[in-house]
């Protein structure tokens, strides 16, 4: 998943909880999926943010050395402006893009 090319708003928005919920019928397990989406698009974000900036770690830091680098800065500056995880997963939930199962409904269906 590109988060970067998301169309999820940067800011909070307010949503109608009845209106997402109801594909579960339950508002607490529409909460936990989204939750759970959130959970793993944070842990993208941030293995990709720390492989950018892993390219320009210096290993011979000195408290006498220390000195800015303007690469670092604005790769933090960008992902800091991207929408947060919760944003995003609420956003791929209203447009139908996370696929979810509940194994306990699955069961008794049977």
């Amino acid at each position: 998943m590109d988060y970067r090319k998301t169309n999820a708003p940067t800011n909070t928005i307010t949503r109608d909880m009845m209106k997402l919920c109801a594909d579960t019928g339950n508002v607490y397990e529409t909460v936990a999926i989204i939750a759970k989406r959130s959970n793993q698009i944070a842990i993208e974000m941030k293995q990709d943010l720390e492989k950018k900036l892993q390219e320009f770690a210096s290993y011979n830091d000195n408290l006498e050395e220390v000195f800015e680098n303007r690469e670092q800065i604005e790769i933090s500056r960008y992902y800091e402006k991207l929408p947060k995880p919760t944003l995003i997963a609420a956003q791929e939930y209203e447009e139908g893009k996370v696929y979810y199962r509940n194994p306990s409904k699955e069961k008794n269906n049977f």
